[in-house]
């Protein structure tokens, strides 16, 4: 046998020896990375390496939080891929991209520390910097549930949302496109405890503290009844029928934002004279207002209550509209009823004036100090000139 042979021999044996030993240390590896994360810790059962693709999977993966309560781990993902994106790569570009498959994230809130689960003691992007060593410029998340327990806590109400897929792009803006918003996402999802569905489209630049938006969010066919704990609760009211549309728009531009919640019910019915449960006085009459209420505020041909309710202000302090919120209650039921659509009136630039308006506010306060600085020490010198006029022989 040649010498060149017997080489390639060699290489071609520590190739497959390699191969079959580099999951054993990238299982370690991952399962080390996990095992310290503060109040969570995780791990991960198997590892799959998919050498040609530049990828790898990581199976069953569980993140807890350490001495916590809930028995629901905070992240459970059967199946993750985590790979380099080639077509960035053809683009001069080294990124890469996730996948995730049927995850499960559960959220708990509640005073008592060991009962919350929320995740926020843990600065997830340096957790997945340390599993997939490049940025990451796509996420996927592909038939997912999302649960939040008492996500109201008096009276309890959880929210659960199911078959939720989604998707971000561009993350790391390598597709230069025109505009400031360069990341598309999206994500849908059903409520089915609450009997509707979610959707949600948005674009987004994600390369700041605070990201900029321009976000377009829907329920649709929520039914009332399902909210009648909570309506109990703070209204002193049941809902005997009817189905609940919520669509809003909103944009941000370094932390100022615009945009308004429109929702629209259907159908709605409170107040039943023969109910069946037992109903306080207080209740019964507070029912039968509501309902006259209604009868007067809806709009007769579509038989529906609807107002749209303007946002504007910071992130810090979001300031509601509350005449605009009145007059549109007013409009729908004898001007012209609500569409359950979008309005499609909110744009990036309304956030980027608002916060052009801003700045010209504080440029127009630090003119004002100035000018009262400057008429103060204009005052001093005039006084010392006359303190020094009055010391003289």
């Amino acid at each position: 046998m040649k010498r060149t042979t017997k080489i390639l021999l060699a290489l071609l044996v520590l190739l497959i020896v390699g191969r079959l030993l580099l999951p054993y240390f990238v299982l370690r590896y991952v399962n080390k990375v996990l095992a310290d994360m503060g109040s969570y810790t995780g791990r991960i059962e198997d590892v799959n390496i998919a050498l040609l693709r530049g990828a790898y999977q990581i199976e069953n993966l569980r993140i807890r939080k350490i001495n916590g309560k809930v028995k629901e781990p905070f992240l459970y993902i059967p199946k993750a891929d985590l790979s380099i994106e080639w077509k960035s790569l053809f683009k001069g570009e080294l990124v890469g991209e996730v996948e995730a498959y049927e995850p499960e994230l559960n959220f708990a809130f509640s005073n008592n520390e060991s009962e919350r689960q929320t995740g926020e003691e843990v600065d997830w992007t340096v957790l997945v910097k340390d599993l997939l060593p490049i940025q990451i410029n796509r996420f996927a998340v592909i038939n997912g549930r999302i649960d939040l327990a008492s996500l109201i806590t008096k009276p309890r109400a959880d929210l659960s949302m199911q078959r939720f897929n989604g998707e971000i792009r561009n993350i790391r803006n390598v597709e230069e496109v025109s505009g400031k918003l360069p990341s598309p996402v999206w994500a849908t999802g059903d409520i089915p405890g609450y009997g509707g569905t979610m959707r949600f489209d948005a674009n987004m630049y994600l390369l700041k503290p605070m990201p900029d938006f321009n976000y377009d969010l829907r329920f649709t066919n929520i039914e009332m009844t399902k909210l009648n704990e909570m309506a109990r609760a703070y209204a002193n009211i049941d809902f005997e029928r009817g189905r609940l549309n919520v669509f809003s728009e909103m944009a941000m531009n370094d932390g100022k934002l615009n945009g308004y919640v429109k929702p629209l019910t259907k159908e709605m019915k409170i107040f039943k004279l023969n109910e069946n449960e037992n109903r306080s006085v207080g209740r019964f009459f507070t029912e039968l207002l509501a309902q006259g209420g209604t009868a007067l505020l809806k709009n007769q041909k579509l038989d529906q209550v609807a107002t749209r309710i303007p946002l504007s202000g910071t992130v810090e302090e979001v300031k509601v509209g509350l005449w605009p919120t009145i007059f549109g209650v007013l409009r729908n039921a004898y001007i012209q009823a609500f569409k359950g659509e979008f309005d499609n009136d909110i744009t990036f630039k309304d956030a980027l004036s608002n916060f052009r308006e801003d700045l010209k506010e504080k440029r127009a306060e630090r003119k004002a100090e100035r000018r009262e600085k400057r008429e103060k020490r204009k005052e001093e010198r005039q006084q010392r000139r006359e303190q020094r006029r009055e010391g003289r022989p």
